[in-house]
């Protein structure tokens, strides 16, 4: 083997490597789509569940995979400021526990907990953020490399309902949304030691939607996409300034999904925008307010939009907006966000109904439901051949293969 095919061999199996990655919320390119072709489709059957793992306290918070270990934070203790961030390996085994003292407020509704919003991760860093305002870095090990307690610094920048916004790692920068009605800014910290870079003040009102990673192949230097009740932004990771705006309220629960160099985003109406590049507003391709989502993002698979609302899951064309078919589901309602993958979808309701769709030429078809019987609130990740479900108590792994 030459030298050079020896580099791009190794390139390439990097590549491979961070392809199975699920290093953030809805993925690693914020898409909600694997390209892997193992993924499990059939989770009923008994050999799909490879094991179920017990977990600490409380959890709203995906899971996250890089390479072969998941990671998940939880929160538990009278007053709900004890955090956990757990590290597991791909065959089930805890691997470490590092647990802290919330520094910020930890009151929040009922239903949720401190850990709610997904830790990321750049690959060889995990970056925790809790409702309370801290954030955590720690190394794959579990080795602390920083600690930030937001909720010092900016006190009023909390919500008595939770903040569950979740950051995104790009390029040595962590973006974070805090955005309440009591005081609302983005901030950009140095993703090596947690100081701050930047802060972008922006208007009081809370926002539940999580920051997203855009590249185009017009300009692949990477954007970051924000929501607010008035527009949606797109801002320079690194310097923290605006590359442009659309001027239109957003959804305050619901993401933009990204597909190529299409985005779709919840404004007044489900809206798909095509980019012009890095410091141009996107071109608009259509909007459609039957297609509105309520809490779930969308995801786009093989150039269809999905949107799932309430019990009914809708497949349009992502070039025109148009409604192909309608299904109405056996579920409850949902917070978890669809994904796809394998020639599925992978839905997740708040009762724990888990269910795979096979997607075709025609109208979807259930191919497989299993009811986990505990409360799910959070998105899955698909990585590694392997879907990854939490609820409270548990971590499961479903899988085709060993």
């Amino acid at each position: 083997m030459t030298r050079l095919a020896l580099i791009l061999g190794l390139v390439l199996t990097a590549e491979t490597l961070r392809a199975e990655d699920w290093r953030q919320f809805r993925g690693s390119d914020s898409s909600g789509v694997s390209l892997e072709t193992d993924l499990p489709t059939k989770i009923d059957d008994a050999s799909a569940l490879k094991w179920k793992s017990p977990l600490p306290g409380r959890g709203v918070s995906g899971p996250i995979v890089v390479g072969d270990r998941i990671f998940v934070t939880a929160s538990g203790g009278y007053r709900d400021d004890r955090l956990h961030v757990l590290c597991f390996s791909n065959r089930g085994e805890q691997l470490w526990d590092r647990q802290f003292k919330a520094t910020g407020r930890t009151v929040c509704h009922e239903v949720i907990c401190m850990a709610t919003p997904q830790p990321c991760s750049d690959g060889e860093r995990i970056y925790a953020y809790f409702s309370s305002g801290d954030v955590i870095c720690l190394d794959l090990d579990g080795d602390l490399n920083w600690y930030r307690g937001l909720g010092l610094d900016y006190p009023n920048a909390s919500s008595s309902l939770a903040m569950s916004s979740s950051p995104v790692v790009v390029d040595g920068t962590l973006v974070l949304q805090l955005d309440t009605d009591s005081e609302s800014f983005v901030a950009g910290l140095n993703a090596l030691t947690g100081e701050s870079r930047w802060k972008i003040d922006r208007e009081k009102s809370a926002v539940y939607a999580s920051p997203v990673l855009f590249r185009s192949s017009i300009d692949p230097v990477a954007q970051v996409i924000l929501h607010s009740k008035r527009s949606l932004l797109s801002i320079d990771p690194q310097a923290g300034t605006e590359n442009w705006k659309v001027e239109q309220a957003c959804n305050d629960i619901s993401s933009t999904t990204v597909a190529g160099d299409v985005f779709v985003a919840p404004l007044n109406e489900l809206t798909a925008l095509r980019s012009s590049g890095t410091t141009s507003p996107p071109d608009l391709l259509w909007s459609e307010g039957r297609l509105s989502p309520d809490t779930p993002t969308p995801v786009v698979y093989q150039d269809c939009v999905y949107v799932l609302k309430g019990s009914v899951l809708s497949c349009a064309d992502l070039k025109t907006g148009k409604i192909n078919w309608q299904l109405r589901l056996n579920c409850g309602s949902a917070y978890a966000s669809p994904l796809a993958g394998n020639g599925h979808l992978y839905l997740v309701d708040e009762n724990g109904v888990l269910q795979t769709i096979r997607l075709g030429e025609k109208k979807g078809e259930v191919t497989s439901r299993l009811d986990l019987d505990e409360r799910i609130m959070c998105t899955p990740a698909l990585a590694g051949g392997a879907l990854y479900v939490r609820s409270d108590k548990h971590l499961w792994k479903f899988a085709a293969s060993d």
